[in-house]
């Protein structure tokens, strides 16, 4: 496993890709600590950050083309910013429950479901794991 192999990729795959690990590695740590805390907002704040970088720099990746230079990863862009907003929203307004529904919806779809197509054979992340 070499991360040199990313960091050759064009841009924006390494910021996007770096991102995306740090966005799960930081999304796990705030599923296990408390809720409400000043800690959790502030980890809330830097993983919606880290998410907007990935879904505003997906726009940009256009190595798989299904509709002219379009890929799902530009729906998936677009639904993550818009989702991202309304959860957010939701936590700012008291609406915890569909804060907490939203948030894991959003972990499970835009990063583990999401993530794991970047491990398929010919993609980045598959040649990070297992040589290129």
């Amino acid at each position: 496993m070499t991360f040199e192999l990313l960091l050759t990729e064009p841009q924006p795959i390494p910021p996007h890709a770096i991102a995306a690990i740090a966005a799960f590695l930081l999304g796990i740590v705030q599923f296990m600590l408390p809720k409400g805390t000043t800690r959790h907002r502030l980890i809330g704040y830097v993983w919606v950050s880290l998410m907007v970088l990935v879904a505003a720099s997906g726009l940009f990746i256009f190595k798989i083309r299904l509709i002219g230079p379009f890929s799902p990863i530009h729906l998936i862009s677009i639904f993550t910013l818009v989702s991202l907003f309304f959860v957010v929203r939701a936590a700012r307004v008291g609406d915890i429950a569909r804060h907490k529904s939203g948030m894991k919806q959003l972990f499970g779809f835009g990063l583990v479901l999401a993530g794991a197509f970047t491990f398929l054979p010919g993609r980045a992340m598959h040649a990070v794991l297992f040589g290129g």
